[in-house]
């Protein structure tokens, strides 16, 4: 059975840095569009950055320019640098395929971006 499992999360300062980690058993990474997604206290999870076969990568409005989706295929680990980290960012992260697959949602990894 395919879980996603992430990792790097932490407290951070506002400005901050952090570097997220996704990894799966039983699914080429490679072969597969993947996301980031998040869900902020008591708000929706939602799609914050993706990357395609091919190495692509689209991100939403809010997060351009401070985020950096990458995957290392040859590890099969997928990776969200993030930089500039406000409280707004505060949330819980996941990765997943785009589009998502319910069964494959793991326990994510807490961000919180406080002073």
């Amino acid at each position: 059975q395919v879980r996603f499992v992430e990792s790097g999360g932490g407290l951070v300062q506002p400005g901050g840095s952090l570097r997220l980690s996704c990894t799966a058993n039983g699914i080429p990474f490679s072969n597969y569009a993947m996301g980031w997604y998040r869900q902020p206290p008591g708000k929706q999870r939602e799609l914050v950055a993706g990357i395609i076969r091919g190495n692509r990568t689209n991100y939403i409005d809010s997060v351009k320019g401070r985020f950096t989706i990458s995957r290392d295929n040859a590890k099969n680990t997928m990776f969200l640098q993030m930089n500039s980290l406000n409280p707004e960012d505060t949330a819980v992260y996941y990765c997943n395929l785009n589009p998502s697959l319910r069964n494959y949602w793991g326990q994510g990894t807490q961000v919180t971006v406080s002073s």
